[in-house]
Protein backbone atom coordinates (compact mmCIF):
# COMPACT_ATOMS: atom_id res chain seq x y z
CA UNK A 1 0.00 0.00 0.00
CA UNK A 2 3.04 2.49 1.13
CA UNK A 3 4.20 2.09 -2.57
CA UNK A 4 0.50 2.67 -4.40
CA UNK A 5 0.07 5.64 -2.67
CA UNK A 6 3.47 6.63 -3.96
CA UNK A 7 5.81 5.82 -1.18
CA UNK A 8 8.99 4.32 -2.04
CA UNK A 9 12.43 5.84 -3.73
CA UNK A 10 10.29 8.40 -5.37
CA UNK A 11 8.40 10.40 -2.39
CA UNK A 12 4.50 10.49 -1.99
CA UNK A 13 2.67 11.92 -4.43
CA UNK A 14 0.02 14.77 -3.71
CA UNK A 15 -1.51 17.43 -5.27
CA UNK A 16 -3.75 19.83 -4.11
CA UNK A 17 -6.13 22.11 -6.00
CA UNK A 18 -8.22 25.23 -4.56
CA UNK A 19 -12.44 25.34 -5.49
CA UNK A 20 -13.76 28.77 -5.66
CA UNK A 21 -17.37 28.31 -5.76
CA UNK A 22 -19.62 31.93 -5.42
CA UNK A 23 -22.64 32.60 -4.73
CA UNK A 24 -25.85 31.88 -7.13
CA UNK A 25 -29.08 33.41 -6.76
CA UNK A 26 -30.49 30.62 -8.44
CA UNK A 27 -28.40 27.54 -6.76
CA UNK A 28 -30.81 24.39 -7.62
CA UNK A 29 -30.32 25.37 -11.41
CA UNK A 30 -26.16 24.45 -10.92
CA UNK A 31 -23.85 22.59 -9.64
CA UNK A 32 -20.46 23.55 -8.18
CA UNK A 33 -19.10 20.47 -9.16
CA UNK A 34 -20.56 17.77 -11.31
CA UNK A 35 -20.65 14.01 -9.66
CA UNK A 36 -17.65 12.08 -10.12
CA UNK A 37 -15.21 9.82 -8.21
CA UNK A 38 -11.71 10.50 -7.32
CA UNK A 39 -8.71 9.29 -9.16
CA UNK A 40 -6.62 9.15 -6.56
CA UNK A 41 -6.24 6.76 -3.66
CA UNK A 42 -7.11 8.99 -0.35
CA UNK A 43 -8.09 12.85 -0.57
CA UNK A 44 -8.63 15.12 2.31
CA UNK A 45 -10.53 17.74 1.94
CA UNK A 46 -10.63 20.88 3.79
CA UNK A 47 -13.55 23.32 3.94
CA UNK A 48 -14.79 26.10 5.20
CA UNK A 49 -18.16 26.63 7.07
CA UNK A 50 -19.98 26.43 3.71
CA UNK A 51 -21.66 23.05 3.45
CA UNK A 52 -22.31 21.78 0.10
CA UNK A 53 -21.18 18.23 -0.13
CA UNK A 54 -23.11 15.15 -1.30
CA UNK A 55 -22.82 11.94 -1.81
CA UNK A 56 -25.19 9.27 -3.63
CA UNK A 57 -26.45 6.06 -2.19
CA UNK A 58 -29.16 4.26 -4.10
CA UNK A 59 -29.67 6.72 -6.72
CA UNK A 60 -30.25 9.54 -4.40
CA UNK A 61 -28.35 12.76 -2.54
CA UNK A 62 -27.17 13.40 0.84
CA UNK A 63 -25.93 16.52 2.34
CA UNK A 64 -22.59 15.73 3.93
CA UNK A 65 -23.15 17.01 7.78
CA UNK A 66 -20.44 19.54 8.17
CA UNK A 67 -18.38 19.87 11.17
CA UNK A 68 -16.53 22.71 12.16
CA UNK A 69 -12.79 21.95 11.76
CA UNK A 70 -12.77 18.29 10.92
CA UNK A 71 -11.04 16.97 7.68
CA UNK A 72 -13.13 14.85 5.43
CA UNK A 73 -11.61 11.85 4.29
CA UNK A 74 -12.83 10.28 0.90
CA UNK A 75 -11.62 6.78 -0.25
CA UNK A 76 -10.51 7.02 -3.69
CA UNK A 77 -10.59 4.66 -6.81
CA UNK A 78 -7.46 3.19 -6.49
CA UNK A 79 -8.56 1.71 -2.60
CA UNK A 80 -12.19 0.80 -3.51
CA UNK A 81 -12.59 0.47 -7.31
CA UNK A 82 -15.70 2.25 -7.45
CA UNK A 83 -15.55 4.86 -5.04
CA UNK A 84 -18.28 7.35 -3.50
CA UNK A 85 -19.76 8.80 -6.55
CA UNK A 86 -20.14 12.68 -4.92
CA UNK A 87 -20.85 16.26 -6.07
CA UNK A 88 -20.64 20.11 -4.32
CA UNK A 89 -23.52 22.44 -4.91
CA UNK A 90 -23.52 26.43 -3.93
CA UNK A 91 -24.90 28.41 -1.77
CA UNK A 92 -27.25 31.00 -2.53
CA UNK A 93 -25.81 33.67 -0.20
CA UNK A 94 -22.27 32.71 0.92
CA UNK A 95 -18.70 32.16 -1.32
CA UNK A 96 -17.92 28.12 -0.99
CA UNK A 97 -14.01 27.30 -0.91
CA UNK A 98 -12.51 23.64 -0.10
CA UNK A 99 -9.15 22.62 -0.51
CA UNK A 100 -9.11 18.60 -1.69
CA UNK A 101 -5.47 17.02 -1.21
CA UNK A 102 -5.27 13.86 -3.20
CA UNK A 103 -2.85 11.16 -2.38
CA UNK A 104 -1.95 8.71 -5.35
CA UNK A 105 0.29 6.85 -7.07
CA UNK A 106 3.08 7.82 -9.58
CA UNK A 107 1.73 7.80 -13.19
CA UNK A 108 3.73 4.52 -14.12
CA UNK A 109 2.72 2.25 -11.29
CA UNK A 110 0.74 -0.18 -12.48
CA UNK A 111 -2.86 -0.56 -10.57
CA UNK A 112 -5.30 -3.40 -10.37
CA UNK A 113 -6.77 -5.57 -8.01
CA UNK A 114 -4.48 -6.38 -4.94
CA UNK A 115 -3.07 -10.24 -6.08
CA UNK A 116 -4.00 -11.65 -2.20
CA UNK A 117 -7.83 -10.62 -3.65
CA UNK A 118 -7.93 -12.33 -6.67
CA UNK A 119 -6.87 -15.31 -7.84
CA UNK A 120 -6.92 -19.35 -6.76
CA UNK A 121 -10.63 -18.77 -8.32
CA UNK A 122 -11.63 -15.49 -6.98
CA UNK A 123 -12.02 -12.67 -10.51
CA UNK A 124 -11.55 -9.44 -9.87
CA UNK A 125 -14.73 -7.39 -9.12
CA UNK A 126 -16.01 -5.04 -12.33
CA UNK A 127 -13.38 -7.30 -14.40
CA UNK A 128 -10.80 -4.38 -13.37
CA UNK A 129 -7.69 -4.65 -15.65
CA UNK A 130 -4.21 -3.51 -14.41
CA UNK A 131 -3.47 -0.72 -16.27
CA UNK A 132 -0.76 2.23 -15.50
CA UNK A 133 -2.32 5.28 -13.28
CA UNK A 134 -1.53 7.44 -15.86
CA UNK A 135 -3.75 4.92 -18.35
CA UNK A 136 -6.56 4.84 -15.48
CA UNK A 137 -6.86 8.46 -15.56
CA UNK A 138 -6.81 8.76 -18.77
CA UNK A 139 -9.77 6.32 -19.59
CA UNK A 140 -11.81 7.09 -16.65
CA UNK A 141 -11.44 11.13 -17.83
CA UNK A 142 -11.97 10.26 -21.66
CA UNK A 143 -15.03 7.32 -20.15
CA UNK A 144 -13.16 4.67 -21.95
CA UNK A 145 -13.66 1.16 -20.07
CA UNK A 146 -11.64 0.27 -17.54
Amino acid sequence: MAEAFGGGDDGLVLMQKVNFYPPCPQPELVLGFAPHTDLCALTVLVTDDVPGLQVSKDGRWYDVEHVPGALIINVGDQIEYRSVLHRVTVSKEKTRMSWPVFVHPRKDYVVGPHPRLVGGGIPAKYDYKDKTFEDYTYCKINKLPQ
